[in-house]
């Protein structure tokens, strides 16, 4: 698949320019031509991939920013103003009196063949979030996407182009948008209004939404998501998992909300008992991170690559490429449920691993009674033993109200040791504490307990996007309360139903009232 220009309307940039600097930049206008700029008192520059030519010896004057300012018009706002008739962007650099003293004449392409690679999704309606570095075709891919809906799709189209980047300066749309409707945008603060006036006035079935950006913005696409169109937008980030720690957009892939497991569920999921998890249907169904024009990553269940990315696990993709597509892995850069500090040690219980338990355990105790810990380890019969020295330490516990001492802090970072504490200086506290760290806590068979998790999570998932009732498989009642937990912290109700053995839980969904 190669892309090929649909319009480019080059000369009426050029025509923009001196008339020294139009025989110059001549030259290069058979080439791929990105930007000229043009800096007080410095030479033009044509801007080429990979690589910047000056385009004269001679340095931009007062005059020569005044000539291409009066082609192209007031400047808006956001200090971008148009050539109409064309997708060009001219953006402007103010000193502080607020006196224009650089310029980039950025060219603006129409392209056929662009969205090749995703056009079963775009066909198949669902709502679609492209992501991807600046400059590597969001929006050359929408404007096409616009176009196919409302040319080929026979879809009523509406573009909110809050730049006239999508559809070019002026009151009439570019050609290359096709029959689709465009409204413009007065300033960025009103973009988020004017996605909502688009659906109360003009009915569209498809919204087109460039640089989604704020919080205002992203609760207007849920909105317009909840009322059944379909939206194809982009937004400010390379990669989901951006997305995912950004916390004004993140309410884009279904948002992030802490919760705090019981100490069984956490030992069971082999985390901490604070931890991330996804707090609603993501607006997007599908996500694509556009790597370049000719290689996508595309996460074809949000939901689903969110949940895993939070657990701290890899998400599964499909790399698409014009050769065909392969499956991928991406790795969230830091797991969701790494402690922020060792300190964090009330949250950090996660059971002693089997490479921890080979040896004798080593615990130091921090303004702590090391009587009590010892007269527990005796009781417990665990192969471990208090020592003195903070560096010779493989685990270290003291009290909730000392875990954010730097001293402590600084010593767990010395020794690599993680911290654990409790409330309490008092031999209940410490006991439960190493029962769990030891995996000595009464429970469920761990594989089974796994299963559970991942059933009922499914089945929430599915509650929530499909809106019926979902019947688990018969599970023992210790783990039917384990699921009730995990679905009531996702605001759903749960109830079991059924004799022992086959006794189970039906998860329902969000009812309207």
């Amino acid at each position: 698949m190669t892309a090929h220009s649909h319009s480019n309307d080059l000369q009426l940039l050029i025509d923009t320019l001196p008339p020294a600097l139009q025989r110059s930049i001549n030259a290069y206008a058979g080439e791929e031509l990105l930007e000229i700029v043009l800096d007080l008192g410095r030479p033009a520059q044509a801007r080429l991939p990979g690589r910047a030519v000056n385009l004269s010896s001679d340095v931009i004057t007062r005059a020569d920013l005044q000539q291409v300012i009066s082609a192209v018009g007031e400047f808006g706002s956001d200090n971008r103003a148009g050539i109409e008739g064309t997708l060009h962007r001219i953006s402007a650099i103010r000193n502080r009196r607020g006196d224009i003293i650089g310029l980039t004449l950025r060219v603006g392409r129409a392209l056929f063949g662009t969205i090749a690679l995703i056009r079963d999704i775009i066909e198949a309606g669902q709502s679609l979030l492209l992501l991807g570095r600046p400059g590597v075709g969001k929006t050359t891919k929408l404007r096409e996407i616009a176009r196919v809906l409302a040319d080929d799709l026979q879809k009523r189209v509406i573009i909110i182009d809050t730049s006239s980047e999508i559809a070019g300066d002026g009151d009439i749309a570019h050609r290359a948008i096709g029959s689709a409707r465009r409204m413009q945008v007065p300033s960025h603060e009103a973009q988020h209004a004017v996605m909502i006036e688009a659906v109360e006035n003009h009915m569209p079935e498809v919204i087109v939404i460039d640089e989604i950006g704020s919080a205002a913005e992203a609760l207007a696409a849920r909105t317009i998501a909840e009322r059944g169109v379909q939206l194809i937008g982009t937004a400010h980030g390379n990669t989901l998992d951006n997305l995912i720690r950004n916390p004004t957009l993140c309410d884009l892939i279904g948002g992030v909300q802490t919760v705090t497991l019981s100490d069984e569920e956490a030992r069971l999921r082999g985390t901490q008992k604070t931890i991330n998890e996804r707090k609603a249907p993501p607006t997007f169904g599908v996500v694509v991170e556009i790597i370049d024009r000719e290689e996508l990553i595309v996460h074809t269940d949000t939901g689903r690559a969110v949940d895993e990315l939070l657990r701290g696990e890899q998400a599964a993709g499909m790399r698409r490429t014009p050769a065909g597509e392969e499956a991928v892995h991406t790795m969230p850069s830091v797991p969701s449920h790494a402690p922020t500090s060792r300190a964090n040690a009330e949250i950090d219980n996660k059971p002693l691993t089997a490479h921890d338990l080979t040896q004798t355990v080593r615990i130091y105790p921090y303004a702590f009674g090391r009587d009590i810990i010892e007269r527990v380890i005796r009781d417990l019969r665990i192969d471990a033993r208090v020592v003195n020295r903070a560096e010779r330490a493989q685990l270290i516990i003291t009290l909730r109200s000392r875990a954010g001492d730097g001293k402590l802090q600084h010593l767990s970072q010395l020794s690599g040791a993680p911290v654990y504490a409790v409330k309490k200086n008092s031999t209940a506290q410490i006991r439960n504490l190493l029962k769990n760290l030891f995996n000595l806590m009464p429970g469920f068979d761990e594989n089974e307990a796994q299963l559970a998790i991942r059933e009922v999570e499914a089945g929430v998932l599915r509650a929530t996007n499909e809106g019926i009732a979902i019947a688990l498989p018969p599970r023992p009642a210790s783990l039917r309360r384990l699921q009730h937990r995990i679905v009531s912290r996702y605001h759903l109700n749960a109830e079991s139903i059924g004799n022992e053995p086959h006794r189970h839980l039906v998860i329902h969904p969000h009812t309207d009232t």
